[in-house]
């Protein structure tokens, strides 16, 4: 008989792609799902999961966790790969080695940064490859100016050497330089187009909240998807489209039944973050959003923003500080209603657009664990996938438990697999696939963390495998491994 490495015994295996939801014993060797089956198997290790749900690991296409303290709390959040796709870094190269030499929890990958390839041509900013640089420049109004075609094509030349050298395709945060000519976006559409690469949009204004804007943000992507052919995913669409949010997926299914592939993605969260310093966050805008100062809070104090004049204080002296944007009352139904819209879309991917944490006072040590009191973040960096299976399949109904699981799986990986054939792995609980596993109670497994308390971490997630290694066992973190490996484009 043949022996595994590690057995799972008697849970309620779901594959999302071969439609199993059925009690199952699961058969690991290697790091990888060797066998799935009724019959009982052996192995070297033997963990009986009765009456837990054994799943593929969560694939999260939006995760600014760049640290191994930010990639824990999503693990405990049953996170197994996470992607940095909408920003993306510059040179992915610098980042990719960083990673490795520091070790990850999580597999891990990025995109290439349109943002700061631009802001290296256009405002001499520094490319290290971490997301850092993106926030120090984002209120500069030199890299957010139209460029000439020249400059275009240098950022172009950046963006490329970046694919060549194994990016996932190319993070393109329009939203924060939404002057832009639209001609350049076409550009950086059609380069991907040529790579076979997707992109990843933070959308630029809707004509809504903008009249004046260049082309609507919703518009421009469609419009993108069908003169390019490029694969276009669109970012975070709960935030971006806010009360827009039936119009701008009709417009998705329109060019989807035309033939073009537009992919999206969102939050169960009320709340955005972002850096203080965003162009939409300007006193003077706010009220497109139909925000007010108040509607914002400084990560870094943890206060409300009390006025315009304060506003604009904390935009100049700290234009990269995170802060929250409070788009909805997550309390009110009505307004909640906005947010489960995004989220239910056909085929959306749950991703959490987590950050990594923010250190106030203590001396930053991202290996420390657990994480000191004045560490904070964003609750959707611990809790976004246990949030989604509490809200929305536990108490609201609104999706099966085995829908929730392929829109946390399956539907992600496979916005990256034409890029990064490993992904094919991934996202499936199959005889070859990668043993990135979460398993989980479903009648307790929740979100903890909270505006007030953002780093407390999810619950009834009793066991995370990320290649076939325990990176949480019984509940509980182990901090002596860090399993996590990169995933390039072939």
């Amino acid at each position: 008989m043949t022996s595994y490495d590690l057995v799972l015994t008697g849970g309620h295996v779901i594959d999302p792609e071969t439609g199993l939801d059925a009690v199952r014993n699961v058969g690991i060797s290697g790091g990888t799902v060797c066998a799935v089956t009724e019959a009982p198997l052996t192995g070297t290790t033997t963990v009986a999961v009765p009456g837990l749900v054994v799943a593929p690991g969560f694939i999260d296409l939006h995760s600014h966790c760049h640290d191994v303290a930010g990639q824990r709390l999503q693990a405990l959040d049953g996170v197994t790969t996470a992607l940095e796709l909408e920003a993306g870094v510059h040179p992915v190269g610098a980042a990719y080695d960083r990673a490795a030499t520091e070790g990850r929890p999580l597999n891990y990958g990025f995109s290439t940064s349109w943002a700061v390839a631009r802001m290296h041509v256009l405002a001499g900013a520094r490319a290290t490859g971490e997301l850092s640089e993106f926030f120090a420049n984002i209120a500069s109004p030199e890299w957010q100016r139209p460029a000439a075609r020249p400059d275009v094509d240098r950022i172009l030349g950046h963006l490329e050497a970046d694919l060549a050298c194994g990016a996932l395709g190319i993070g393109v945060v329009v939203g924060y330089a939404p002057q832009i000519d639209p001609s350049e976006y076409l550009a950086v559409a059609a380069l991907a187009a040529r790579h076979g690469m997707p992109t990843y949009t933070h959308a630029r204004e809707l004509v809504e909240l903008d009249p004046h804007t260049p082309i609507d943000g919703a518009e421009e992507i469609a419009r993108a998807a069908g003169e390019t052919g490029a694969h276009m995913h669109y970012c975070h669409l709960n935030s971006t489209s806010l009360r827009q949010v039936d119009r701008v997926h009709q417009l998705v299914e329109r060019v989807r039944q035309e033939g073009s592939r537009v992919t999206t993605e969102a939050y169960p969260y009320g709340a955005g973050m972002t850096g203080i310093g965003a162009a939409f966050l300007a006193p003077e805008l706010l009220h497109r959003r139909g925000l007010t100062p108040h509607s914002i809070g400084y990560l870094a104090t943890g206060e409300r923003v009390t006025d315009a004049d304060e506003l604009r204080r904390i935009r100049q002296q700290d234009p990269g500080g995170l802060a929250f944007v409070h788009f909805f009352d997550e309390e009110d139904p009505a307004e909640f209603e906005f947010v489960r819209r995004a989220m239910t879309f056909t085929d959306a991917a749950v991703a959490s657009d987590a950050i990594s944490p923010l250190w106030r006072t203590t001396p930053r040590d991202p290996l420390l664990w657990p994480l000191p009191t004045d560490v904070v973040s964003h609750p959707r960096t611990s809790g976004t996938f246990g949030r989604t299976l509490r809200v929305l399949v536990r108490e609201q109904g609104h999706l099966s438990l085995a829908e929730a699981v392929r829109r946390c799986s399956l539907v992600p990986a496979q916005v990256v697999e034409a890029a990064a054939p490993a992904m094919r792995r991934k996202g499936r609980i199959q005889p070859g696939s990668d043993a990135d596993l979460t398993i989980f109670d479903p009648a307790v497994v929740s979100d903890r963390a909270t505006y007030a308390e953002t780093i407390r971490p999810s619950v009834g997630f009793r066991h995370v495998l990320v290649g076939g290694e325990f990176i949480v066992r019984d509940g509980e973190l182990r901090t002596d491994v860090l399993p996590g490996r990169p995933v390039r484009a072939a």
